[in-house]
């Protein structure tokens, strides 16, 4: 080819290529901030009122020996006020002491259950506002250490447009099993316990469009591999379908160890985000994580799409839910 052609087809071709470029790069080198000051993890997200609520576990003690719960409120998603503890394991549960991890809250019957984790049992609390003061109601664990295989950690509600409420659980092996109407009890022979590939912890549940979507956390937070995956199904108790392209949340770049997640939809929209935690930016490890929020799409066949880790969370507003039958 003359020189002169192959010049003007290089010139041509270049602008192409860098549009390319920018159009598929990232900023891996620099994450946004996390949405909450500290050490904290494994969040949970939900929307009360006309407030957005989080609720994690308390990270920075190696061994994940923490020992209280607290609870976070905003109403945009991007500045969120320290509601304080809202439950202390050796004041306030008599059977464990430690190890305060992965709670979750459902709301049903004007009345707001709080469900954790203590010392590889689950217990569940109660209170008559969102931010509590919760009491613990059973004196006793809701699911028991070594009841099941597996961890006895991770609880999750999922409460259906039908007001039945579904508890889900579980380390090494997914529960669940239906809940009675008072929240607080089940029938033990009711359970279902399976195991998706790849399924490690965390489950979490929503419904979108008639279709139930069940999310985990595949690996370790310190194992490199460890990921966010997704199953649907068209029953809260199962079975369940892995995706065929499963993973929608991962660490990148700066971004490691990020995973254990909930998802929020916008009430009256479809809208939404997903909470997730990752280590400290510099410097953390498995037991020094942060909690950040980031929007998640589907698209137009249903299917989750890959969340980007680097976008950041902007303001959210909406209107008070006057009439909340279940949530």
């Amino acid at each position: 080819m003359p020189a002169v052609l192959l010049l003007l087809s290089t010139l041509a071709f270049t602008p192409c290529l860098f549009a390319f470029q920018a159009i598929d790069s990232t900023d891996t080198l620099h994450a946004p901030p996390p949405v909450l000051p500290g050490a904290y993890a494994d969040p949970h997200i939900a929307a009360f009122g006309n407030r957005f609520y989080l609720y994690p576990t308390t990270d920075g003690t190696e061994g994940w020996m923490g020992t209280n719960f607290t609870c976070w409120s905003s109403s945009d998603l991007v500045s969120w006020q320290n509601e304080g503890v809202i439950l202390d394991l050796p004041k306030d549960v008599s059977y464990a002491k430690a190890r305060a991890w992965a709670p979750a809250i459902a709301r049903k019957n004007g009345k707001y259950y709080y469900y954790f984790s203590a010392d590889v049992n689950i217990g569940v609390a109660v209170a008559d506002k969102p931010a509590g003061p919760f009491k613990e109601v059973l004196n006793k664990p809701l699911v028991a250490k070594g009841s099941r295989r597996g961890q006895m950690i991770d609880p999750m509600v999922f409460v259906d447009d039908d007001g039945a409420a579904y508890l889900y659980w579980g380390q090494g092996m997914c529960n669940v099993v239906k809940l009675n109407e008072d929240m607080i009890s089940y029938d033990t022979s009711a359970i279902v316990s399976f195991k998706p590939q790849g399924y490690n912890e965390g489950s979490f549940v929503i419904k979108r469009k008639g279709v139930y979507y069940l999310m985990w956390s595949e690996y370790d937070t310190r194992d490199p591999r460890y990921s966010i995956a997704y199953a649907t199904s068209s029953s809260p108790m199962g079975p369940f379908v892995k995706a065929e392209n499963p993973t929608i949340l991962k660490g990148k770049g700066v971004v490691k160890g990020a995973g254990h997640h909930s998802v929020l939809r916008v009430p009256g929209r479809d809208e939404w985000y997903i909470a997730y935690h990752r280590f400290i930016i510099p410097g953390g490890n498995g037991y020094n994580r942060e909690t950040c929020i980031s929007p998640m799409r589907f698209d137009s066949t249903g299917h989750i799409l890959p969340v980007n880790v680097f976008e950041k969370v902007k303001p959210v507003k909406f209107k008070r839910i006057i009439k909340e039958p279940f949530f």
